[in-house]
């Protein structure tokens, strides 16, 4: 393995799932700090470090729109809102452990963090801060899947990261059925062909155009983010 990080900068997409532990729902401190201290090895390691954080943990948008009759714009936007607030228990728990971050919004909410701008963003990681990207696209019907496609191409990173609690992309789901293959690499076409669940088919088409490759791996695991930067073969690979 090398001992030097195979990426400069990355982009990590992190679920709303991930942010609640095994409390099943809401934000889980502990949980929290895990993921900034995998983060700051990896910022200490010298990579460029920007996330985008979904906030199915508090609300999911397309489930909820249909359990309580809301118009599906008014419930991505409540989606929307719910990743800010992960977010910022993400830049709390960071800066918490000495790792200067800032928190980027799609949506403008000046009294809580700043507006996204892409020249900003650029800035801020060239000044060796963690950038945090909320409210998705800023847009209904579009995922954070498709914001951290659209965010990590922005802003140059080399990959995206998509941590899970899965250690890797198979053929079914491996809870379910045991016979479920695990892939080590795949191919975008192969992704889309097979309704692999990795990332939405929109996020997948543009990392596909723009060749822009996927790592899936368990956050889980302590250590996990720096041993894919490090170029250890864990997890799957698509590209």
């Amino acid at each position: 393995m090398n001992k030097t990080p195979i990426y400069k900068r990355i982009l990590l997409k992190l679920s709303g799932e991930a942010m609640q532990g095994k409390q099943g729902h809401g934000i889980d401190a502990e949980v929290c700090a895990s993921i900034a201290l995998q983060v700051k090895e990896v910022w200490e390691a010298g990579v460029d470090v920007a996330l985008v954080v979904g906030g199915g943990n508090i609300f999911r948008g397309q489930l909820e729109s249909a359990r309580f009759g809301l118009d599906r714009s008014v419930a991505d936007y409540m989606g929307m809102l719910a990743t800010v607030l992960n977010g910022l228990a993400l830049q709390n728990a960071l800066e918490q452990i000495g790792v200067e971050t800032r928190v980027m919004t799609a949506i403008d909410m000046h009294a809580v963090a700043e507006p996204y701008i892409r020249r900003r963003a650029m800035r801020h990681l060239e000044k060796k801060r963690v950038v945090i990207f909320v409210a998705g696209t800023g847009n209904p019907y579009f995922t954070t899947d498709t914001a951290a496609a659209l965010r990590a191409k922005e802003i140059g990173a080399e990959v995206i990261l998509k941590a899970t609690k899965v250690d890797g992309v198979y053929s079914a789901d491996p809870v379910k059925d045991k016979t479920a293959k695990k892939f080590s690499d795949l191919q975008f076409i192969d992704v889309l062909n097979k309704h692999l669940k990795v990332m939405d088919a929109t996020a997948i088409s543009m990392c596909m155009d723009n060749n822009l490759p996927i790592v899936v791996f368990d956050l889980t695991t302590a250590g996990n983010i720096k041993r894919v930067v490090l170029g250890e073969a864990i997890g799957t690979t698509v590209k």
